[in-house]
């Protein structure tokens, strides 16, 4: 149960960050927000350090680094994904696909399933697929390029995910400092090599470094969660963060939701509630 608990935080976290990831992306380059938000997420994975203890071990830093490298990718991919199309259609596409690969990695390591895990794993996948469903602002569809970079964004996010599962149990915030600090190097060396390409608007500083600090600390319930329970359940409850993304991006952007949202919504309650069974 606290490993379904932290699974159900580290959604809604994730679901804010990439809310306000996407909208502070729309106001300058991506590279920009992501610049502001791989540090600020280093910073919080820092400040959590003396208090959670980290351990640096051959394989901690090989898959912590492997997981920064995903993260980098996936922060600049979905943050551009969100920028560029309906928040309500492409963050939901994203969760799905980043959904299966650890929920595949899950199963072929052995973890099963009982009645209840059966019917709400699909129940749950069923339910990011119908808040997916429906047209964002104005009746808007995401383009066939937005398509492409949700499908990439969500690759991305299942193996950072899946990395950091890798990692050993007793190594604290280990993997998550070695992620983020190669994260930001990454980024950082990125906006570097293409600064002349990057135009003259400044990031949401506010936005961008409160979008990453909600990924560092989704990223750590995750994590914690992982540990605690079955990575394929953990994968799907986590996925099930473009509620929260969707829910904002009503509220703030006006952007609609239709029945089948709702349904979703009801459906994912009902997903949640069985893989507490389970």
């Amino acid at each position: 149960m606290v490993a379904l608990v932290m699974a159900l935080a580290s959604s809604l976290a994730y679901g804010a960050a990439d809310f306000l990831g996407g909208l502070g992306a729309r106001k300058a380059h991506v590279l920009r927000t992501v610049m502001v938000a791989a540090p600020a997420s280093l910073l919080v994975e820092v400040l959590l350090w003396p208090f959670l203890g980290a351990s640096f071990a051959p394989a901690t830093l090989a898959w912590g680094a492997a997981s920064g490298a995903a993260s980098a990718a996936a922060f600049l991919l979905l943050y551009r994904t969100l920028a560029i199309g309906p928040m309500n259609v492409l963050s939901p596409v994203t969760a799905l696909v980043s959904a299966m690969l650890p929920v595949a990695v899950g199963l072929l390591q052995g973890e099963r399933l009982g009645a209840a895990g059966l019917v709400g794993l699909p129940l749950a996948l069923a339910a990011v697929v119908l808040v997916s469903a429906g047209p964002g602002v104005r009746g808007a569809r995401p383009s066939g390029r937005a398509l492409l970079l949700a499908f990439g964004a969500g690759a991305a996010i299942a193996l950072q995910l899946v990395c950091l599962h890798q990692a050993p149990d007793d190594s604290g915030v280990g993997p998550l400092l070695v992620g983020r600090a190669t994260a930001s190097a990454l980024t950082l060396a990125a906006a570097a090599m293409l600064h002349r390409r990057l135009g003259p608007e400044r990031p949401a500083y506010a936005m961008s470094a409160a979008a990453g600090a909600l990924d560092s600390i989704a990223n750590l319930l995750f994590l914690l969660a992982a540990r605690g329970g079955e990575l394929g359940v953990v994968a799907v409850i986590v996925a099930l963060y473009p509620a929260g993304t969707v829910l904002l991006a009503r509220r703030v952007l006006g952007e609609r939701l239709q029945r089948s949202q709702l349904a979703g919504l009801g459906a994912a309650a009902a997903a949640v509630a069985l893989l507490a069974l389970a």
